[in-house]
């Protein structure tokens, strides 16, 4: 390896509804995980000011037609990152099978494990409603259906202690062999997505 061609990092994907307790994790790892990872997640972007939030809000700009051009460069940086050496924990919230699959494919080449945050229904909407920087609702929205088109490496449960969950995802992480779980969707959603 010369710096010019760098041994590619790796990734651990979570997966999990707003408020789920993925950043909260990501912080326990990167804190806890032998080797310097990197914390990435869409809530970055937008509290650095990345995007024109306030012309957002006020209507002068229509987040709508700007949404998946933003998540599919949030994504496509990924392989940036990942392909200079940096070893990354991703948060990302999976809304649908065809995001899902457009994702697999995009980091189908690289080492990616992929975590499922889970977390009860009435804890994550009185999660969102104590954060109030969430719109309400969306963890309801999102409970239903970002784990339904998913294959795990790994599950854990959010409502359980944090670094308890940590030291599990980084010695499964750690543990694993063979075909990660996230290669395993492509064909499967394929499939799925083929069939509906």
């Amino acid at each position: 390896m010369d710096r010019f061609s760098p041994t590619p990092g790796r990734i651990i994907l979570l997966n999990g509804a707003s408020s789920s307790g993925k950043s909260s994790l990501a912080r326990a790892i990167q804190a806890r995980i032998e080797t310097p990872f990197w914390h990435i997640s869409i809530d970055h972007l937008r509290d650095s000011g990345v995007l024109p939030t306030e012309r957002i809000r006020s209507g002068a700009f229509d987040w709508l037609t700007m949404r998946d051009a933003f998540f599919l460069g949030f994504e496509r940086s990924l392989i940036a990152y990942v392909e200079a050496g940096n070893d990354l924990i991703v948060e990302h919230i999976m809304e649908s099978a065809p995001w899902l699959l457009r994702l697999a494919e995009t980091l189908s080449r690289h080492d990616v494990f992929f975590v499922g945050v889970h977390c009860d229904l009435a804890e994550l909407e009185r999660r969102e409603q104590a954060r109030g920087d969430r719109r309400l609702g969306d963890a309801w929205r999102d409970f239903h259906r970002i784990h339904s088109h998913c294959i795990y490496d790994l599950e854990v449960d959010g409502m359980q202690d944090r670094d308890a969950n940590a030291d599990a995802v980084i010695a499964a992480w750690k543990a694993r062999s063979g075909r990660s779980a996230f290669r395993q969707l492509i064909p499967v959603l394929r499939t799925a997505l083929a069939t509906s």
